[in-house]
């Protein structure tokens, strides 16, 4: 009887273990999971006119999620410019979303990078939530419908030929379109 309580409690203490160990990714507070849809959303702008997350449909979108004081942010921004700006950026959209607390200091940090891509300020959280963008950098990518296809965390050099070929991949785009990928 000693020996199966003894086996018993060393089973639970085993399972607890395993499950303390496991890595679990909370989720944000309305986070919009992979597949599904993003919420409307009102954007205010940081280097253009406020506009609705909406506005956005109807093309693939890239959504890049940082802040000035994060340098793996910093150090990918160059690379979403050229991507954007690249053949290959023709196919779709890309967009910046500061969670600065302070819009001076994103203000401040674009004006130095001289970034020319469209740049919103997320001071309430609401798109950092619905995003998941519990660590930074985050970028989404999401289809001309609205959904979220794939979420990268971390910093990645959007123009190079491994990035080049996620998004190729992510938006199904079609070997006409994706030639424009291999430049």
């Amino acid at each position: 009887m000693f020996l199966t309580r003894l086996k018993l409690a060393l089973l639970v203490l085993l399972a607890w273990v395993s499950l303390a160990a496991t890595p679990v990714h909370a989720a944000t507070p309305g986070e919009v999971p992979v597949g599904s849809v993003l919420r409307e959303a009102t954007l205010r702008g940081l280097n253009g006119p406020d506009r609705k997350l909406s506005d956005f449909r109807g093309r693939p979108l890239i959504i890049n999620v940082w802040a000035s004081w994060c340098p793996p942010c910093i150090a990918e921004m160059g690379s979403l410019e050229r991507l954007a700006w690249s053949d290959a950026g023709q196919q779709f959209l890309v967009i910046g979303i500061s969670t600065d607390d302070y819009p001076e200091a994103a203000k401040g940090f674009l004006r130095k990078s001289q970034a020319t891509l469209n740049h919103f300020i997320d001071q309430r959280l609401v798109l950092e939530n619905m995003l998941g963008a519990d660590r930074l950098p985050l970028t989404v990518l999401v289809d001309a419908q609205g959904r979220v296809l794939h979420k990268v965390v971390g910093a990645r050099e959007w123009d190079s030929p491994a990035s080049l070929q996620l998004i190729s991949k992510t938006f199904r785009l079609t070997p006409a379109r994706s030639s424009l990928l291999k430049r």
